[in-house]
């Protein structure tokens, strides 16, 4: 099949930054796509013009109706890094499409830093949440990161000053690649700009001050790391559980009686943060299932601070609450209504093929129900025993934490 939507990036510079070869194309498209910005450095052209002010799916179906005939999407820089070339690729077959890219913001930024590319994280909070930052904000990280606005970059130093990392240099790079190009230096503390361009692209030099959280990218984070009241799986089986849940690219978690979230926010924060695996699956998804409501909200705050801002909340009691919940679990972790009729058995059953089921139990109520889970399926059980050294009067003796019954299950 001969590709019919072609997907052109263009620079700061416009077309003069485009080869030849993708200038013709824009000039003999039928249906040319692309947001304001880019329309406006077509000034003429006898296509039909289509611009994303209705929503990405809404666009996508449009040219959808556009099929076999000549579709040019104009996008900023290398369409497939954050941008309208991978969304595309989400709904079309590769056999429909190329990609014309120029030097994206990224490959400029490092360029203008002397930054080796593979060594920084490649992020976006255009169209996120700021608080994803907060997964990859770890002493000596270098970032860079694609803006919403021109408030970004004080947004960003605000994050990094209360996180204890005032001392991080910022960069501010705006119009990257075009004639208004211009660079703005600074350190997160004393940042005093309010706004810059619009169009920007932020290099950050991750420098801790001395009470900066440390927050390590592996699972076993400090319980004082979350907010609580005392329903957490503790520290040191919470990295156990994390384990064995086994995190993988483009799956899917569900957390059944969350708690404060702990396990799904870490399970989250253990994934690379890639949007799609090699089989074209989307980011990882974690579901932290809670009926108080309380929680719930906590849930929420501390996602946000741990930099896993996309956790989804589900209110409700389980077993009723997953019924029909979406999307379907490759990982199940339960943590809390073991003994409740039906969570375990509807979890089970909820699983895909190859998917893991991993339950913690305290009690001899939930104990019983991980010894019937056994005896129905397989796998395995083990007993976590954790002793932490505290004061006992004027001396130190090590006080016994609640033992842990670990049940982990494959679903063949």
């Amino acid at each position: 099949m001969t590709p019919w939507i072609t997907v052109v990036g263009v620079g700061d510079n416009g077309l003069e930054g485009i080869t030849p070869a993708a200038r013709r194309l824009v000039e003999s498209a039928e249906l040319l796509v692309g947001g304001e910005r880019h329309q406006a450095m077509v000034p003429t052209a006898r296509a039909e013009r289509l611009t994303w002010a209705g929503g990405l799916e809404t666009a996508m179906d449009a040219i959808e109706r556009w099929r076999g005939r000549r579709v040019v999407v104009l996008a900023t820089g290398d369409p497939m890094c954050f941008g309208a070339g991978a969304n595309l690729r989400r709904r079309f077959a590769a056999e429909e499409m190329q990609v014309m890219p120029v030097p994206g913001a990224f490959s400029l930024a490092a360029a203008r830093m002397l930054w080796s590319l593979p060594d920084c994280d490649a992020l976006t909070v255009h169209g996120r949440p700021l608080e994803t930052l907060h997964a990859a904000v770890q002493p000596g990280a270098r970032l860079l990161v694609l803006s919403r606005d021109g408030e970004t970059p004080a947004q960003v130093a605000h994050l990094l000053t209360n996180r204890g990392f005032g001392p991080s240099r910022i960069t501010v790079l705006e119009h990257l690649g075009g004639p208004a190009e211009r660079r703005v230096d600074g350190s997160a503390e004393t940042w005093d700009r309010p706004h810059c361009a619009d169009l920007n692209t932020l290099a950050i030099e991750c420098l801790p001050g001395p009470d900066a959280q440390l927050f390590p990218p592996f699972p076993g984070l400090p319980d004082e790391a979350f907010e609580h009241d005392g329903k957490i799986t503790k520290r040191e089986a919470r990295a156990a559980a994390v384990a064995a849940l086994a995190p993988q690219l483009g799956q899917v978690l569900w957390d059944i009686g969350a708690g404060s979230g702990a396990v799904a926010i870490e399970w989250l924060r253990a994934v690379p943060r890639r949007r799609a695996d090699a089989l074209g699956r989307g980011e990882a998804v974690a579901l932290a299932v809670e009926r108080d409501g309380d929680r719930c909200t906590v849930i929420g705050r501390n996602a946000a601070a741990l930099g896993v801002p996309h956790l989804r909340v589900v209110e409700g009691p389980a077993p009723s609450v997953l019924s029909g919940l979406e999307p379907a679990p490759d990982a199940v972790f339960i943590g809390g209504g073991l003994s409740d009729k039906g969570v375990v058995d509807t979890a089970w059953a909820a699983l895909s093929g190859g998917g893991r089921l991993v339950a913690h139990a305290v009690t001899l109520e939930g104990q019983s129900a991980l010894f019937e889970a056994h005896a129905r399926w397989g796998g395995t059980l083990t007993r976590l025993a954790v002793s932490r050294a505290e004061p006992v009067g004027r001396l130190t003796a090590f006080r016994p934490l609640m033992e842990v019954t670990q049940y982990v299950a494959v679903k063949r």
